[in-house]
């Protein structure tokens, strides 16, 4: 996403409370949890404490500490150390960790909550309170009326909602806050986990029988899968795990019951045997019966495995995690269940073409999905032929996700499908029926993409993000190069039916205009690339073609999923020779860490967009745009530019760092090694680069379907022709 749009979006969706259409009653609901898991295993980054006088509470860096050896379920619990005095106060607060498109929550009457103490003093056991989006003041509940005196084992406690406040709306329920009660001389602890709201007695009984399918070992971590969950009654899956030198299994994670894997990472790294099984936990953690169990061995990898293993990871977000209607991405990982993101969509129609010459399905398996995804997009909605960024995959329609100005065509995220389809189209290309249905409704996909619409006038340089059918023109944002459009402009350049002049590549994309430099100062807040043209050296390098000092590394990704770079060149550079140059200055300005971040380094690299501690931001290799998170994918991504660096950063992601960051659809969205902070998401837009650049630098095969392409061949003559012009102008 470009820079600019991604602030004006995340603005609008801050702004804009989203109206709970007929749509979102369809959307899986949520139970609203505020602790599940401290996914960095150290401290719970949302969560906040304070004291006064001579109180005082355990924090590391004013957050609250976890336990990985005591906890209700795992990987770990809350750990409340601290001691109340008369003449001092302590709060600790857990607050409601917002998710992208979890915005649908079952409806609650209750906080639950479980709580451990091996010395448990009901005197001095803290109070609580709800923390309300408003503001409003709730009541202040004492807990002990609500516990027993029990120790040494986990106590389930139900607090009323009604207790708090009998008007309560659980959507602005933004925190849970502990705080001190009576006065103590000794300091106490206690264990919390598994925050939530829940109706009370809505317990349904579990009837499916857990069915583990398969179990393959990998260098630190197994990966299982089992037959996917379909009993509602069902709210989390339970691993278990035991090695030949014990007796019985343990319990070593649950995962949410949509997804039918998960990857657990072992503390012996040395090759050993494990064995597995699972079992399925009720809203009231009653455990079923246990599934069949299967045995595997950790191994030592060699290079060509690494990357086996990162592509299959990722290719499961879109084969197996898919919008199941329409068999097409959903923009995140939880998130909304119905939302299909047009772009991701794009990206992983290329990623399912790469798992099938990695063998992870078959053709035939493909042939099925893609009937399903053309069959869906022929029909969904479209406006002038270009489609919304976000579709409904149960019914087809615009879902305006960032606000009432994103009801209509994008036609970035639709070049981004389209760049996938044209590949997809030169893939399918037997005889059969169902290969030629795949061609011919691609084709007519393609055919009725109005580009030169999005100009607005005949006379304008510009391509034009948006329309809306009843706002048309209102966001009003230009495409101007350098950024992930260049695909943008090349396609509809390439267009059969509603081309725009090769010659908008330079009045538009490369423009020289003020208006296009005014637009490409924002970048880094510098000159830099402003003319198009930038020809600074950086960390040792010099920049032909970028804005700043390159950018985020999407710019070089995203674009150059189908076009190969290695044969696109334009009147100033080659765009691998450029990329490859762009990749360098990040990754060199990540070993230098100006900003002296935690983690940074040769092998801890890749600038990117991705989610952030605080929000969704493009970080950048410069201090004003570097928050100090790290993107997997900036450096996965760039196989084709970096092969040495990029495999340096996949072994480090995973040996050092998976336990935390890997999962059962690849990497985490992101990390933050300052803030201790994983993010919660896989992201639609980030998993696929990591499958097909990686497979282009494997073997050059979405490059190679592309450019095939007819239309495409079309397109590469009339801009070099252009190019010509330019040059002679020149």
């Amino acid at each position: 996403m470009n820079k600019l749009l991604c602030e004006t979006k995340c603005v609008l969706w801050i702004v804009f409370t989203i109206n709970l259409s007929a749509c979102l009653a369809q959307e899986r609901p949520y139970i609203k949890v505020f602790f599940e898991d401290g996914k960095y295993g150290t401290s719970y980054f949302e969560s906040e404490t304070s004291y006064s006088g001579s109180s005082w509470i355990e924090n590391i860096q004013s957050k609250i500490p976890v336990s990985n050896e005591i906890y209700f379920t795992p990987k770990n619990a809350l750990k409340l150390r601290y001691r109340s005095a008369k003449d001092g106060d302590w709060t600790a607060t857990i607050k409601y960790a917002d998710v992208r498109g979890m915005d649908f929550f079952e409806p609650a009457d209750h906080l639950s909550f479980w709580i451990y103490s091996s010395t448990l003093d009901l005197n001095s056991i803290p109070k609580i309170t709800l923390v309300h989006s408003s503001n409003t003041q709730n009541e202040t509940i004492n807990l002990s009326s609500y516990i027993t005196n029990t120790t040494n084992q986990w106590q389930h406690v139900l607090v009323p909602l009604s207790e708090f406040s009998n008007d309560l709306d659980i959507n602005k329920i933004v925190g849970i806050q502990f705080m001190q009660s009576n006065a103590s001389n000794e300091p106490n602890e206690i264990f919390i986990d598994q925050i939530e709201l829940i109706t009370k007695n809505n317990t349904p009984i579990v009837t499916q029988v857990p069915e583990l399918i398969s179990v393959k070992g990998y260098e630190r971590h197994f990966d299982l899968a089992w037959k996917p969950v379909t009993d509602t009654a069902v709210r989390y899956v339970q691993i278990q795990r035991k090695s030949n030198s014990v007796a019985n299994f343990k319990v070593v994670a649950i995962q949410s019951p949509w997804i039918s894997g998960f990857s657990d990472f072992v503390e012996n790294h040395e090759s050993r045997e494990y064995e597995y099984r699972i079992s399925f936990l009720n809203s009231e953690y009653k455990e079923s019966s246990s599934s069949n169990s299967i045995k595997s061995s950790t191994k030592e990898m060699a290079d060509e495995e690494f990357l086996n293993m990162i592509q299959l990871s990722n290719f499961r977000y879109y084969w197996e995690g898919c919008e199941p209607n329409s068999g097409l991405a959903l923009e995140n990982i939880p998130g909304r269940s119905t939302m299909i993101a047009t772009g991701a969509s794009g990206f992983g129609i290329m990623a399912i073409i790469a798992g099938v010459n990695r063998k992870f399905i078959t053709r035939e398996q493909a042939v099925e999905r893609f009937l399903k995804i053309t069959r869906f997009l022929k029909k969904a909605d479209r406006f002038h032929g270009v489609f919304p960024h976000f579709l409904n995959g149960e019914t087809g329609e615009v879902v305006p996700f960032f606000g009432n100005k994103d009801n209509g065509g994008d036609l970035v995220e639709t070049s981004f499908l389209m760049q996938g389809l044209l590949t997809a189209k030169e893939f399918f290309d037997a005889d059969s029926d169902d290969e030629k249905e795949i061609r011919d409704t691609i084709s007519k996909i393609w055919n009725e993409i109005e580009w030169d619409w999005y100009r607005k006038t005949k006379e304008n340089d510009f391509l034009f993000w948006h329309w809306s059918p009843d706002q048309e023109w209102v966001i009003n944002h230009r495409l101007i190069g350098w950024n992930e459009t260049l695909i943008t402009y090349f396609l509809a350049i390439a267009s059969p039916s509603h081309p725009v002049p090769a010659s908008m590549y330079y009045s538009g994309w490369a423009s020289p205009s003020k208006i296009a430099q005014d637009y490409r100062s924002n970048w880094g807040k510098t000159n830099d690339g402003a003319n198009y043209t930038n020809d600074n050296t950086y960390f040792g390098i010099e920049l032909p073609v970028g804005v700043s000092n390159g950018g985020p590394l999407f710019f070089v990704h995203y674009s150059f999923l189908g076009l190969d770079p290695n044969k696109f060149t334009d009147a100033y550079v080659n765009y691998f020779d450029n990329n490859q140059r762009i990749t360098n200055i990040n990754l060199r300005y990540c070993i230098e860490n100006p900003e002296n971040h935690l983690g940074y380094g040769d092998d801890f690299w890749g600038l990117t967009a991705s989610d952030g501690p605080e929000r969704y931001s493009a970080d950048e290799p410069n201090p004003e745009n570097d928050k100090g998170k790290m993107t997997a994918t900036g450096a996965l991504a760039s196989f084709p530019y970096t092969p040495e660096a990029s495999m340096k950063a996949l072994k480090n992601y995973y040996r050092n760092y998976g336990d935390k960051l890997y999962g059962y659809y690849g990497f985490h969205d992101a990390i933050s090694v300052d803030e201790q902070w994983i993010s919660p998401l896989y992201m639609g837009l980030n998993q696929a680069p990591i499958v097909v650049m990686i497979e282009n630098y494997r073997s050059g095969l979405l490059w190679n379907l592309f450019m095939k392409n007819e239309d495409v061949k079309k397109g590469l003559e009339k801009l070099q022709k252009a190019t010509n012009t330019k040059q002679n102008e020149n």
